[in-house]
């Protein structure tokens, strides 16, 4: 058996000693649920037949035994998502595969599902984050019912799967499975389409051009391709163990995709009857860990810096990005997918897949394999791969070696012997900064501030060439407080477009950036945020800042920040973020959210969670980059 490594060990040791109140009160209260009994036998003959009084005759009679399992789906279909599109036939897929098996299977509810690429640079990006807490909210008001033995969550994008996820552990005591819908084919290159992009920054191209990139890029149903917060979450749903093996980039549009999505119900049924799988056992403090490391070697989103803690918070397990930075410095780059290299996630796939990094990242140690999964004990269950052999579904092993070392990797000769994240940190606060998709030689900016409150602000001096500079942007008031924490990708063009000049180039922001933004070396999610007095807010034009990705600094160079008056934002600027679009509605959510670093959540009630930088100073010997460098 592979020894786990250390430092991997040491951090969930400590994940575990932080989290036992918090984790031991989570199982109890699942414990209590779970010997309260089956939903069905608890419900009275009036509240079960309102529960399926619109139900087929077929399914009333199964009903009627009160012994047949009775499946939840929570479902975030629309058909304005690509990627959501496919779950229009999902239920009956799943009701005809329940009916199979003498179970039976229903809507329990659906949950809200918006577009961070619709809402990207408009105001509806200011409902983004919050919506994670309002799918969570509708995922618990779905299965409040307590007609269900097991649930079939559909969701695949940015903010969807972390609010299922959550929402489904507040009924941890039932067994949870999510069933993605896959990515759409390949389209254009996607250097092709930042080229592009690029050109239409600096006004080269016209729009007309613009869009017919755009459109060759996004042109069916499924998953946008690159490697953004959604292909991100079905790498850590595999991981976590709540997928079905190596279910998540298969395509929408196939016969193997519905075979998946009826074993999926079918594994949920079996489930059901033997009592097992509960998602409070699957998502452990090791699962949680597995889920981190699966993020990280593969240069998954910064989002999930954010999402991951409210995620395990949800499960009473409480984690910090100390413990993702310490994680990332010993977890391998296996995966070379865009941004973070040319290919997509259908060539990563085709490459190997999830199959080939869950099984390298177990064979050298950098994840737990004793953990609970919907398939049963271990992580080797997700070295398997699904075909179709003459109708039926076969799971077969996976390939041991990559298919494509330029997208691909062994643990053994990886593109980096770390992986994608990096906590970064000084008198500004504390931040994190995606390194894989950005080169060595760009990862230490020292320059003076170019300081705005809003992206339109900042797009519009790089349009009338004031940034033309080696130049630090500072986006303030852009954190959950001020604005809900919209993502700023609309800016990742013009700051590509700076670096490209030969300028010195970051990014500083309390906001977020895209799964999807890569080069340019950016300090995002800023923490505190400048409204919650954070330093961001004592800064000034012309300040020189120094980013340190490789020493992990975040500070300011010959500036005493504690003698100046904090910035307050313009009254036009903070009007404009409180109505308008829906805004007015989450007015609530911006007073009382935590801090992006305890997951930016209204969720949890109680003292803020203390991190670990707070309760005791990471250990030095720990990690230290500097050793093999």
């Amino acid at each position: 058996m592979t020894r786990l490594n250390p430092v991997v060990a040491e951090v969930t040791a400590r994940i575990v000693e932080r989290s036992r109140e918090t984790r031991a009160d989570y199982l109890r209260r699942m414990d209590a649920a779970r010997d309260n009994g089956v939903a069905r036998a608890k419900l009275s003959c009036a509240n079960w037949a309102h529960a399926f009084a619109g139900q087929t005759i077929g399914d009333k009679l199964t009903a009627m035994g009160g012994k047949a399992p009775n499946l939840g789906i929570v479902t975030a279909y629309n058909d304005m998502l690509s990627a959501h599109q496919p779950f229009e036939r999902f239920p009956a897929v799943i009701r005809e595969a329940a009916r199979e098996l003498g179970a039976t299977a229903q809507v329990a509810g659906g949950t809200p599902a918006m577009c961070d690429g619709v809402t990207q640079g408009r105001p509806g990006m200011e409902l983004s984050l919050f919506s994670r807490d309002v799918i969570a909210m509708s995922t618990g008001v779905a299965l409040s019912h307590d007609a269900f033995d097991s649930v079939i969550a559909l969701g695949v994008c940015d903010k969807i799967v972390p609010g299922l996820f959550m929402g489904s552990l507040a009924f941890g005591h039932l067994p949870v499975i999510f069933a993605p819908a896959g990515p759409m084919p390949s389209g254009i290159p996607n250097a092709e389409k930042a080229r592009v992009r690029a050109l239409y920054a600096q006004n080269q191209v016209d729009r007309k051009t613009l869009l017919e990139s755009e459109i060759g890029s996004y042109h069916s149903p499924g998953t946008c391709t690159f490697y953004g917060t959604a292909n991100s979450n079905q790498m850590m749903m595999e991981l976590g163990g709540l997928h079905l093996p190596s279910t998540a980039f298969v395509h929408p549009e196939t016969g193997l995709r519905d075979a998946l999505t009826a074993a999926a119900a079918k594994r949920a049924v079996e489930l059901a009857r033997s009592g097992e799988g509960r998602m409070a056992d699957v998502i452990s403090e090791k699962s949680i860990v597995n889920m981190i490391v699966a993020l990280l070697a593969t240069g998954g989103s910064t989002n999930h810096a954010i999402h991951l803690v409210a995620m395990a918070r949800a499960a009473g397990v409480l984690i910090d990005w100390t413990d993702m930075d310490q994680l990332s410095a010993v977890t391998p780059l296996l995966a070379r997918v865009y941004p973070n290299g040319s290919a997509d996630v259908n060539a990563f796939q085709a490459a190997g897949g999830v199959a080939f990094v869950a099984r390298e990242l177990a064979s050298a140690g950098n994840v737990h394999t004793d953990v609970h999964t919907v398939m049963g004990r271990g992580i080797h269950h997700y070295f398997q791969e699904p075909s179709l052999v003459d109708g039926e579904l076969v799971w077969r092993d996976g390939v041991k070696e990559s298919l494509d070392t330029d997208i691909l990797r062994p643990a053994s000769d990886p593109f980096d012997r770390e992986g994608g994240l990096r906590l970064v940190q000084g008198d500004l606060g504390r931040a994190v900064i995606k390194v894989s998709a950005v080169k060595p030689e760009n990862r230490i900016v020292e320059a003076p501030a170019a300081v705005f409150e809003t992206q339109e602000d900042a797009l519009q001096a790089f349009k009338d060439g004031k940034l033309d500079r080696d130049v630090v942007v500072v986006l303030r008031f852009q954190g959950p407080k001020a604005n809900g924490m919209p993502e700023l990708h609309s800016l990742s063009p013009a700051l590509g477009v700076l670096q490209d000049k030969g300028f010195r180039v970051a990014f500083v922001t309390d906001g977020r950036m895209s799964g999807a933004s890569g080069k340019t070396p950016a300090a995002i999610h800023v923490s505190p945020e400048a409204l919650a007095g954070g330093m961001l807010g004592r800064i000034r034009d012309g300040d020189l800042i120094r980013l340190d990705a490789d020493a992990g600094v975040l500070s300011t160079v010959g500036v005493d920040l504690s003698t100046r008056p904090a910035a307050t934002r313009s009254p036009e600027h903070a009007g404009g973020s409180a109505w308008g679009y829906g805004r007015e509605l989450f007015g609530a959510f911006r007073h009382v959210v935590s801090t992006a670093e305890e997951g930016a959540s209204v969720c949890f009630t109680g003292p803020p969670v203390a991190t670990a930088w707070r309760d005791s100073p990471p250990d030095p010997n720990v990690v230290d980059r500097a050793v093999d460098a």
